[in-house]
């Protein structure tokens, strides 16, 4: 018993702040990589926002004679947004344009991963752009739970 609440209460927590310091935001989808990936353009789209490439890292394993899960990146961004992030820090221009990556897991669940705008702010350095910040982040979960399916 006396394991079990080291578990809970030790192990479990500990994982959990590795996961955070990541910096990483995981959606889980409803649709497979191709839909999500579709879904999410067409959201980008809708809203203005330039849809630069989609790699899709499965077809070019394939090409070098290797296997993996279905992997696609979406590469997007609107300099109205991008461009005064990077004033507050122009360092922050290595991050961008926004990247989200479609992945299914070994047990067949479907993603949409993105870095979390407050990881890229702290790593930046970035002071006075918490109100453009908390513009992004929620523009990426709005995109996140269009292309999802949540």
């Amino acid at each position: 018993m006396r394991k079990i609440f080291f578990s809970l209460f030790i192990v479990v927590p500990l994982v959990l702040a590795a996961c955070a310091d990541s910096g990483l935001v995981s959606v889980k989808s409803s649709h497979t990589v191709s839909a999500t990936a579709d879904r999410l353009d067409k959201a980008l789209r809708k809203k203005g926002m330039t849809v630069f490439a989609r790699i899709n890292h499965a077809q070019g394993a394939q090409r070098v004679g290797k296997t993996l899960r279905p992997t696609e990146l979406v590469i997007f961004g609107n300099p109205k947004v991008g461009t005064p992030l990077m004033q507050c820090g122009q360092s922050a221009g290595i991050d961008l344009p926004q990247k989200a990556l479609i992945w299914e897991d070994q047990s067949g669940q479907v993603w949409l991963t993105y870095n979390a705008p407050r990881y890229l702010a702290k790593r930046h350095g970035l002071t006075g752009c918490d109100d453009i910040v908390k513009k992004i982040e929620k523009a990426l979960s709005s995109f996140a739970a269009a292309a999802t399916g949540t």
